[in-house]
């Protein structure tokens, strides 16, 4: 189970994490200098929470789809029981949140108007990718419980209390 994780963490979100912005920075060069100004600061700062709050995010919802689903998150070895604890109590995508806000860091972090461009990107991606393909599979695979789940819990914006299942829905 554990190689099955790394190879599913190497395959997609470090793509998109790592190599992904590599190859953008090496195409669109950075500058890396000191915050010039207040502003410079302000977006600094959000971006080391925003890298905070992602990897905790990615990292909570990974250990819920290891733990509790029997899988990983690749669309190949997805988690063999539906996941409605932790994060996913909340909102239904925080592994993709999780990675927009890690995005969302390094973009303001290296102040890259074309990292920001990717974040866009990839969040559009996901806009449509997930609706249009991945919610039907969950569907298919989960029946009831998924379409409870979906109407109780929004997408990408999150529930302000936890989404509590009926004990034969878990």
């Amino acid at each position: 189970m554990l190689v099955r994780q790394i190879v599913s963490i190497l395959a997609l979100p470090c793509t998109v994490t790592v190599l992904v912005p590599w190859w953008i920075v090496r195409r669109v060069p950075i500058a890396f200098t000191t915050p010039g100004g207040l502003v410079d600061l302000l977006v600094l700062l959000a971006g080391a929470v925003c890298g905070v709050v992602g990897l905790s995010l990615f990292a909570w919802s990974l250990y819920h789809f290891w733990t509790q689903g029997r899988g990983t998150l690749a669309p190949w070895d997805p988690p063999r029981r539906f996941v409605v604890s932790g994060p996913y109590r909340f909102v239904r995508n925080p592994m993709i949140s999780g990675v927009i806000f890690i995005l969302a860091a390094e973009a303001c972090v290296l102040r890259s108007w074309a990292l920001t461009e990717w974040t866009a990107f990839f969040t559009l991606i996901n806009a449509v990718y997930i609706p249009a393909i991945e919610e039907p599979m969950l569907r298919a695979r989960f029946g009831d419980a998924y379409e409870r789940y979906a109407r109780a819990v929004r997408r990408f914006v999150p529930r302000l209390t936890p989404y509590r299942p009926e004990p034969a829905q878990a």
